[in-house]
């Protein structure tokens, strides 16, 4: 055999044995995944147990071949920045976070590593992602369409309850988005339904009996939750308040899951689920800024039937025909 042909087969050998070799290193890595939470880990354990659960399908194990690293910032926004940045120190290889303050926080905090979104506002208005096709950055994952599925909630209310004028909007002031995207909307359509809207900022849990006080004294006929999530990790307190009041309330779904009266909203739970899909995509080497941000498609319309019992109220027919759940 001459030295040419022996250089060839030499050549030949390494170019196989250079991908088995990468591939047996991306067989056996140990991926780490920083998820990045502006809430508590008591009041979205059944988020994190759904986007484990998505992982899991995926073939992704804690121990196995993923590690998490958790950091959540417990209802206050001004730890997110040093919570990401403990992240990014980590060399983790994808963030997950959810809301608007923490892809905000993780965004400020990296412009390389990945970012998956789990639940989002408007992104492209907020300016996480170019479009939602073409993400463009390091930014990507899913959107609930908040300010539309919000204003949605009121047209709900009215057809169920017609005699509502007075509405008590509960939100966080510290989440961005609100003033610019949420209000706007929500505003529109309580001009159309004769609903007169009242604002009660709360920031913590500790401010929400102060807050159904001044709901009870301007005399309100119902509240609104908004997708804020110091709010959705309270929502067991926070249902507990409007019953009190014997105020209905609306929310999102996990709200008439935990006692609320009615809900309108995409379901988080999937959601959570799905963002397992962007991290696997991204381990296999796709970019945040080449995979489109999801929009929910599916929305769902939640009612409580033991809660309205308790309240003493009944929910129109065309309403019950309407829903997609009804809890008895």
């Amino acid at each position: 055999m001459n030295n040419r042909r022996k250089l060839l087969i030499a050549l030949g050998a390494g170019a196989l044995a250079a991908p088995l070799t990468s591939f047996a290193q991306q067989k056996g890595k140990v991926w780490r995944i920083g998820f990045l939470s502006p809430a508590s880990a008591s009041g979205f354990a059944r988020q994190v147990e759904a986007l484990r659960a998505g992982l899991r399908d995926l073939g992704y194990v804690e121990g196995k071949n993923i590690v998490i690293e958790f950091r959540w910032a417990e209802g206050k926004f001004e730890r997110l920045p040093g919570l990401a940045a403990e992240l990014v120190r980590l060399k983790v290889d994808v963030i997950v976070t959810h809301g608007n303050p923490g892809v905000i926080a993780a965004k400020n905090a990296t412009s390389t590593l990945p970012i998956v979104m789990a639940t989002s506002a408007d992104p492209v208005a907020l300016g996480f992602v170019a479009s939602l096709a073409r993400p463009g950055g390091n930014v990507t994952g899913l959107t609930g369409i908040n300010p539309e599925v919000i204003a949605k909630r009121l047209e709900l209310l009215k057809d169920a309850f017609p005699r509502t004028r007075q509405v008590a909007v509960l939100f966080n002031p510290d989440n961005p988005g609100y003033t610019r995207l949420v209000f706007p909307a929500m505003d529109a359509t309580a001009k159309s339904l004769k609903l007169e809207l009242h604002q009660f900022p709360v920031r913590e849990p500790g401010e929400f009996n102060s807050a159904f006080a001044a709901m009870a004294k301007r005399r309100v006929d119902a509240v609104v939750t908004t997708d804020d999530s110091v709010l959705v990790a309270n929502f067991g307190p926070i249902t507990k308040l409007a019953a009190k009041l014997r105020l209905p309330s609306i929310g999102s779904t996990e709200l008439a899951e935990v006692g609320g009266l009615m809900a309108y909203g995409a379901n988080r739970l999937e959601q959570f689920r799905r963002t397992a899909y962007f991290v696997d995509r991204i381990f296999k080497g796709a970019k945040p800024a080449d995979l489109p941000v999801e929009q929910a498609t599916r929305f769902e319309t939640v009612l409580n039937q033991k809660t309205a019992k308790a309240l003493g109220l009944q929910f129109p027919q065309a309403v019950l025909a309407r829903a997609d759940r009804v809890i008895e």
